[in-house]
């Protein structure tokens, strides 16, 4: 089996699929809108049928040599006192790598047989009986026998071939801000957890010991803020936690300073097809769970098998392998949505708006 394939995405999902489309005789070109690698990021989590997927890479052993070994959280009130405890299990998942650790790992086994285009986006697609026409924003226009669009929740294949985001992008009223600073506080593979009235604050440090990741959440009524410049969301998030002790002061200005600033909203993407003739969805693009399910990774290392498997079987027919892979995998995501919609309204709790 032959052809070429387009992958718009260089994280977990377009990653993984370029892996197994090679594999198995593509050509196959990622493009990705960051000017390199994203190394910025949470703690992923792995559960269940993906750790089979990592053993099937030859990754297992590498992923878990990057565990976290993250233990409990501490809770805190707002003078930093110690109020409870999570256990570290409570909320891991069989095995924790942080995600910087997964996109270089799975960048270095397809490095040298798929051709990465990074700092370029897609800005057309236009599909035909025998292949797909597609523009980008600095490279030449090209044709594909196939594209995929692995490129998150904020999908621009998704945008250019099923519709806008409103139409998909269920907000689950949440979005917060994380980079990395100095671990003053000197943790030690733990973290700390303080929340109230709108907004809550995550600390801590599972790999390099000198550093500790920070993450502030707070309530939002739609995810359009992503959209949003640096400044703006900077702007915003020192709105909504003005007036917060603790640590916070001192954390808002290490933010402004922070070179591995990211920012995300907590949604779920739901749709009735994750494909429509030569283009197909994987990974959040096409079924985000929400990040508190703790399935995203998982999902997309499940969903790249199991569309490579399809193609495959079908010796590349798109039109039989495409409507295998959604029937087989719909089950499992709509059981995770499910989870996360509980999850992001068990978590809301303690963030939502005070009246």
């Amino acid at each position: 089996m032959s052809g070429d394939a387009l992958i718009s995405g260089a994280g977990v999902a377009g990653m993984s699929l370029a892996y197994w489309l090679h594999g198995q005789g593509y050509a196959v070109t990622v493009v990705e809108r960051a000017a390199a690698l994203h190394g910025t990021g949470y703690a992923v989590d792995f559960r269940g049928q993906a750790i089979g997927v990592l053993d099937g890479m030859g990754l297992l052993s590498q992923m878990r040599d990057h565990a976290t070994g993250l233990g409990a959280i501490t809770l805190v009130d707002g003078d930093g006192k110690r109020i409870g405890e999570v256990p570290g299990e409570t909320l891991a998942g069989d095995l924790t790598v942080l995600k910087p650790d997964v996109t270089r790992i799975l960048h270095s086994i397809t490095a040298d047989d798929v051709c990465y285009v990074f700092n370029d986006s897609i800005t057309a697609i236009d599909q035909g009986e025998d292949g797909v026409s597609v523009e980008f924003e600095r490279a030449a226009g090209r044709r594909f026998d196939l594209v995929v669009g692995a490129d998150g929740v904020h999908s621009g294949v998704r945008r250019h071939v099923f519709g806008p985001d409103r139409d998909f992008v269920q907000h689950l009223g949440m979005s917060g801000v994380g980079f990395t600073t100095a671990n003053r506080l000197g943790l030690d593979h733990e973290g700390l957890l303080y929340s109230g009235p709108g907004r809550a604050v995550h600390v801590f440090s599972c790999g390099d010991p000198g550093r500790m990741t920070v993450s502030l959440s707070f309530a939002t009524a739609s995810a359009d803020v992503d959209r949003l410049g640096r400044g703006s969301k900077e702007r915003l998030v020192r709105e909504r936690f003005a007036g917060t002790r603790w640590l916070v002061p001192r954390l808002l200005e290490e933010m402004r300073l922070a070179r591995d600033f990211s920012f995300f909203s907590a949604c779920q993407i739901v749709m009735d097809r994750w494909s429509h003739g030569r283009v197909v969805l994987v990974g959040d693009a096409g079924y985000c769970a929400a990040p508190m399910a703790g399935m995203g990774a998982s999902q997309a290392l499940i969903g790249a098998r199991l569309l490579a498997a399809r193609l495959v079987e079908t010796d590349g027919d798109h039109t039989v392998a495409f409507p295998a892979y959604e029937r087989e995998l719909r089950p499992y995501v709509t059981e995770n949505q499910a989870k996360g919609a509980e999850a992001a309204k068990a978590f809301g709790c303690t963030i939502r708006p005070s009246h």
